[in-house]
């Protein structure tokens, strides 16, 4: 059963991809391998999944092109007629989105709508979508719950992914598409995002450059590995969304609807103040970090923390690497692929 992941030369399209074609199945990735970071290492991880589907035997092809070319999703869609689709393909970062608001608008609408069409017309089975914790915006209730409202986002990014729940919810009522939507935390690990703290800490901390800190250190994220972020990906693609039949129109749960659309949290549910982290990353390099402390940037949140119970009643798995292993783990990728 072919699955179509598109922005699979990104970060987590990548670990996608790889547990996948690892496992047998047909991957056919989609991805414009925008240089909104380093195309180069988008290009490792390519050579990487090349690599492992001729290991394995498994068919590997990518589709070089953009979600917002609405030919070249369907030419996608009518070619390879994937049952299900893994939709990861966006504009990412909370603060490029306050520099370039096109983009966002370009990519995650424009392209996710392409999405959803090409899922509508060719009968899939299951879109599976990333969405972001992003979404809870300016709610100061913790640990973050689908139950919540997210009707205040802080970012444009998070609006945009809040405008990618609701399109697929649409689709889902008018259609019967079963569609599930991902909000990630904070995800790291190696092959990970150049503009992520992880990757800029341990960059700038090997290069003898000071890190930059803000909100002056007192932040807390819940730091999500990415092979945990995989492992749920995966069983919930292998469990598509299902109408709730106790769900109430006259007191709506926004976690669930009457028609075929989820909503789920993918964090960790342990928070890390964000000088935990920093520390944690000194002991993985055998460095201290000089600090550089400054305000909060626009469009950030303070802390961010994951109710994941749905997720583990749904498909019976709960994210669990410690933080300090994780960290540990993209170090040593880190120094290898760059050879420091």
């Amino acid at each position: 059963m072919t699955v179509l992941v598109t922005g699979a030369a990104g970060f987590i399209g990548y670990h996608l991809s790889h547990r996948l074609l690892r496992e047998g199945t047909p991957v056919v990735g989609f991805d414009n391998l925008n240089p909104y970071y380093d195309p180069n290492l988008k290009r490792a991880r390519l050579a990487q999944l090349q690599a492992t589907a001729e290991r394995t035997g498994t068919h590997f092809q990518l589709i070089e092109a953009d979600l917002q070319d609405q030919a070249a999703v369907e030419a996608a869609f009518s070619a390879h007629q994937p049952r299900r689709v893994v939709n990861l393909a966006a504009q990412a970062g909370v603060r490029y989105s306050i520099e370039n608001p096109t983009a966002y608008i370009q990519a995650n609408l424009v392209g996710f709508g392409h999405i959803l069409e090409g899922c509508r017309h060719h009968r899939v089975e299951h879109l599976v979508y990333a969405s972001s914790s992003s979404v809870y915006g300016g709610n100061s209730q913790l640990p973050f719950s689908e139950h919540h409202s997210v009707d205040h986002p802080v970012s444009l990014y998070a609006a945009s992914k809040k405008a990618n729940e609701l399109m697929a919810h649409t689709y889902s009522h008018l259609y019967g598409l079963p569609a599930t939507g991902l909000r990630f935390f904070t995800v790291y690990g190696p092959w990970g995002r150049p503009d992520m703290a992880l990757f800029l800490f341990t960059k700038a901390m090997l290069e003898g450059r000071p890190i930059q800190v803000f909100n002056n250190g007192h932040m807390t994220r819940d730091f999500t590995y990415v092979d945990d972020i995989i492992e749920s990906l995966v069983r919930l693609l292998a469990k598509p969304a299902a109408p709730d039949p106790a769900f109430d129109p006259a007191n709506p749960d926004p976690a669930t609807s009457w028609a075929p659309h989820r909503v789920f949290n993918i964090g960790n549910s342990k928070p890390t103040p964000l000088i935990a982290y920093i520390v944690a990353v000194e002991q993985a390099l055998g460095i201290t970090a000089e600090k550089q402390f400054l305000p909060m940037q626009p469009g950030d949140v303070p802390a961010t923390a994951a109710d994941t119970s749905a997720l583990e009643a749904w498909v019976g798995f709960k994210p669990n690497t410690p933080v300090r292993e994780g960290v540990g783990r993209f170090v040593a990728w880190y120094r290898e692929f760059y050879g420091v």
